[in-house]
């Protein structure tokens, strides 16, 4: 009996898949057992088709294919290869025991990539369970960005059979370069890239507003903009996304993983995520859902960038409140009759609303048309708990035609890497914006004046255990972007600015 090692995808977790063949005595049949699905119930004929026309002679005995642990359901056509290695290897001598099998194949024994084969392997290497890996010529490219594998490329059932046989071809595929500059902070990279598609510095007037932006996107805050219709509120949230500060190796790997879940192509380049979801998106495009199997939805798909919520009070009361959990604790878990996945939902949550239902509320220019209720009741979509999920709150003001441009991107950049530098330094693992409670103790240090100040505004706004931490971030943040070691009285002074005001 030959065994192969393959695996299969169970949410977002790869599980290891034993695969193994034997032939027995009985009518000449081929089988395939062990909670397959259709996908790998189809491979019997690509399997036939590939060892017949690679010089293999089915013998009249009955081939028994299982796939063990025979409880846990399997799919995917990447099980092709290991299943036709297992087959046409029964007697010989080769042992691959701590080699993973991956490829789908032609019926001509070509081995072709998958989409799964990525998310799989690097699901298997966080988990520190693979170091070699047979995987399809073409997607070496792709895989090697996942660092510590032994890949073995091979572009036929032929190579493939010849390779387990003999193996002197072995060689460690060089890691791809990733695109874009990069900075080092003890040992570690962290990629960034100058684009700048986008630029602050088409943003005229604004200061108050480019100030918020900057130290949101320094610390990964999570931002409310209000204001008249025009004033720029989308306008600087899309120029957000190119100063984010660098991603680590682990992040790029990851948000190309969740994209093709999605079915969009990775590009592996260390450019944060922007995603903008309609105000009328249901619940489960938004944060996942599907009938049998969870689907992947905006909040996992935004992990490690922005989540922007354009007319913020006109999605739905569900969707609304659903948004706090991923906002809190920084994963969304979906159930579902057949499985259970926990994504991870570590975004900037950027947000932007008119002060009333007509938008006219704050304009100097133009009379608001609503009245006291209907403006009481467009305010009231939006609770307490979840507002008080938002660090940064934000006035704009209205457009002045005679401003002219301040700052650019790539400015504001430079010093948002500058403070991302700082706050890995500290031995953070986090950025400011997503520090838990044990975080906020130990790198939220208040000079005697600021804590002086902190406990006078906790006092005089009744503010909450979860508004002191978020003053307490945002002013961690101003620190860094100052290149402060502590936090002194202006810091909390700004931090305070930014708060919610009930108008």
């Amino acid at each position: 009996m030959k065994h192969l090692m393959a695996a299969t995808l169970d949410g977002l977790e790869a599980k290891p898949v034993d695969v193994e063949a034997t032939f027995t005595k009985g009518l000449p049949a081929f089988g395939i057992v062990g909670l397959a699905g259709s996908s790998i119930q189809e491979s019997k004929e690509r399997v036939k088709s590939a060892l017949l026309t690679n010089d293999f002679s089915f013998p009249p005995l009955r081939i028994t294919v299982n796939l063990s642990p025979s409880d846990m359901n399997k799919s995917g056509s990447h099980f092709d290869l290991a299943i036709a290695l297992a087959i046409a290897l029964q007697n010989e001598e080769v042992e691959l025991k701590d080699t993973y099998v991956f490829g789908e194949l032609g019926l001509d024994g070509k081995v072709k990539s998958t989409r799964s084969i990525f998310p799989i392997l690097l699901s298997l290497k966080n988990s520190g369970m693979v170091k070699k890996a047979i995987v399809p010529k073409e997607s070496l490219e792709g895989l090697s960005l996942i660092p510590g594998i032994v890949y073995l490329g091979v572009e036929s059932l032929s190579e493939a059979i010849a390779l387990c046989k003999d193996e002197r071809t072995v060689k460690m595929v060089e890691s791809a370069p990733i695109e874009g500059d990069c900075v080092e902070v003890d040992g570690e990279l962290f990629w960034f890239m100058r684009e700048y598609r986008e630029d602050f510095i088409d943003v005229r007037g604004q200061e108050i507003a480019k100030r918020a932006a900057l130290v949101a996107a320094a610390g990964m805050h999570n931002i409310l903009m209000e204001g008249s219709p025009g004033c720029g509120k989308s306008m600087i949230a899309k120029r957000l996304r190119y100063i984010l500060p660098p991603m680590s190796l682990n992040e790029i790997l990851q948000l190309n993983q969740y994209s093709l879940l999605s079915g969009e192509e990775p590009s592996f380049k260390p450019l944060r995520p922007f995603r903008s979801p309609h105000h009328s998106a249901s619940k489960p495009s938004v944060f996942g859902g599907g009938t049998s199997q969870a689907r992947i939805g905006e909040v996992a798909l935004a992990n490690g960038g922005i989540l922007f919520f354009d007319e913020f009070p006109h999605f739905s009361k569900t969707v609304l409140e659903a948004l706090r959990e991923p906002l809190q604790d920084h994963k969304v878990l979906i159930s579902r009759v057949n499985s259970k996945t926990e994504y991870t939902t570590s975004f900037m949550f950027v947000a932007a609303q008119n002060p009333c239902p007509c938008g006219n509320m704050l304009s100097t220019s133009r009379t608001c048309r609503c009245s006291d209720l209907e403006v009481k009741r467009y305010r009231q979509r939006l609770s307490d708990p979840l507002l008080d999920r938002i660090e940064i709150y934000l006035t704009m003001q209205e457009n002045e035609m005679d401003a002219k441009p301040s700052v650019d991107s790539a400015s504001m950049h430079e010093r948002i890497i500058a403070a991302f530098v700082r706050q890995k330094k500290r031995g953070q693992k986090r950025v400011n914006g997503k520090l838990d409670e044990h975080g906020i103790e130990t790198y939220c240090i208040l000079e005697a004046e600021a804590q002086d100040v902190l406990q006078k505004a906790v006092a005089n706004f009744g503010m909450s255990h979860r508004g002191v931490d978020n003053v307490k971030k945002v002013a961690r943040t101003i620190a860094d972007l100052d290149e402060s070691d502590v936090i002194a009285r202006k810091h909390v002074l700004e931090a305070l600015s930014f708060r919610r005001r009930e108008l």
